[in-house]
């Protein structure tokens, strides 16, 4: 029976505004970022969801308790981090890798995570989740990076995404036969 997978990532952040390299470590929303989620949840308010996951980052927990509109139950799973950049972490983002193939695994040596190891992670824990049976429609909110390797898995993040995944961005995904298929990419254009 086909499902349905809204992965939505976190409202805009103090380390967003800042350029930050944020992975585990975590930075309260903005009131933009108050109001991005704000705004997604008129998209929600359509949709009627049977169960609700996010990153144990409080961006992500505050982003899901706006969008349902602190009317919903939820479970915060450690997997739907963000990407961890060791020693990176809360850095400058000038630091990066300029190169998205030198991403692979940059950030490994200095106590980090690879592109790899965060897809397959963020692959597993949604697989898991959209097998159980009740589960129908399904939301979860994580972040860009692991959005991004999430969606890598079933395309190319290149030819779907404008650019970049934006703050409250939405993919949404069918799943069936235990696969995942993009149906939609909802992009805040401000």
């Amino acid at each position: 029976m086909k499902k349905t997978l809204y992965l939505m990532r976190h409202g805009e952040t103090v380390f967003n505004v800042r350029k930050k390299i944020q992975g585990w470590c975590d930075s309260p929303l903005t009131s933009k970022g108050i109001w991005q989620a704000q705004e997604a949840s008129k998209y929600y308010d359509t949709v009627q969801l049977d169960h609700a996951y996010c990153s144990t980052s409080e961006r992500s927990s505050d982003t899901l308790e706006i969008v349902t509109h602190h009317k919903m139950d939820y479970t915060r799973l450690k997997n739907l981090r963000e990407m961890n950049f060791g020693e990176f972490e809360a850095q400058d983002e000038t630091l990066n890798p300029k190169s998205r193939k030198d991403y692979n695994t940059f950030f490994v040596p200095y106590g980090g995570e690879s592109v790899t190891q965060v897809k397959n992670r963020m692959v597993a824990t949604l697989t898991k989740i959209m097998q159980k049976p009740d589960h129908q429609n399904v939301l979860a909110v994580s972040h860009a990076g692991a959005c991004v390797n999430f969606l890598q898995a079933w395309e190319d993040p290149e030819k779907v995404l404008n650019q970049r995944f934006t703050n409250c961005g939405i993919l949404k995904f069918s799943f069936d036969e235990e696969k995942f298929t993009l149906e939609e990419v909802i992009q805040s254009t401000k």
